[in-house]
């Protein structure tokens, strides 16, 4: 599992999987990425300061 986050389109990343990606499902702030067999292979947090504290973006943004 990866995660990645993007200070400049305020974007969080969960790669759960390293499978090709054949779908995705709009969610709102949440884009789901399944793979042909259906298995959730990335899970996209759009305005991801929305949704935590200011020091948990702190925190990604030194990790990253």
């Amino acid at each position: 599992m990866k995660i990645r986050y993007s200070q400049e389109v305020d974007i969080l990343l969960i790669e759960l999987s390293d499978e090709p990606i054949a779908y995705a499902e709009d969610e709102g702030q949440l884009i789901l990425h399944y793979s042909q067999e259906d298995k959730l292979v990335v899970i996209e947090i759009i305005d991801f300061k929305r949704f935590t504290s200011e020091d948990t973006i702190a925190q990604l943004a030194s990790a990253f």
